[in-house]
C-alpha cells in the first residue's frame, strides 16, 4: 500500500502494535483482501486533562479510494478515542500528499503550523 521495503520487518511490526497498550490496529478487509488498515497511539498530555489520539498511519488501496473505508477508519479513531479519553486527534502527512490533505480537511482536520523531526542513526 505505497511502503516498499517493508516485507522484511513489517509482520513484526504489527506484532508490537497489536501487543502495545496505547496503540490501536485496525483493517478494512472485503473478501479477505486487505483494502485499509490505521494505526493510532495514544499519548498522555502533562498539561491538558485528555490525552490525544495519533494517527501514525492511514492507508487505503488505490483501487478501493473514494468508497468510504478512509472515513470509516478515520470514524473508528474518532470512537476509540473518545472512549480513551483524548480531547483531540493528530497526525502527520508529508507535504506531497495533497489528495490524502484534501481527505483529511473533509473530516474537519486543520493545518498546525510546524511539526519538526530529528532523524536518529
Amino acid at each position: 500500500m505505497g511502503y516498499p521495503g517493508t516485507g522484511k520487518f513489517i509482520r513484526a511490526k504489527v506484532r508490537q502494535l497489536i501487543r502495545h497498550t496505547d496503540e490501536e490496529l485496525a483493517v478494512a478487509v472485503e473478501n479477505e483482501k486487505v483494502l485499509g488498515f490505521i494505526s493510532i497511539h495514544f499519548i498522555p498530555q502533562i498539561a491538558l486533562s485528555g490525552s490525544f489520539a495519533r494517527i501514525s498511519y492511514l492507508c487505503v488501496d488505490e483501487t478501493a479510494r473514494s468508497k468510504g473505508i478512509g472515513r470509516q477508519l478515520e470514524s473508528y479513531c474518532e470512537q476509540i478515542a473518545g472512549k480513551r479519553g483524548c480531547d483531540r486527534i493528530e497526525l502527520h502527512c508529508h507535504s506531497r500528499r495533497k489528495r490524502a490533505h484534501n481527505f483529511y480537511y473533509r473530516q474537519g482536520y486543520q493545518e498546525s503550523p510546524k511539526y519538526l523531526m530529528k532523524k536518529l542513526g
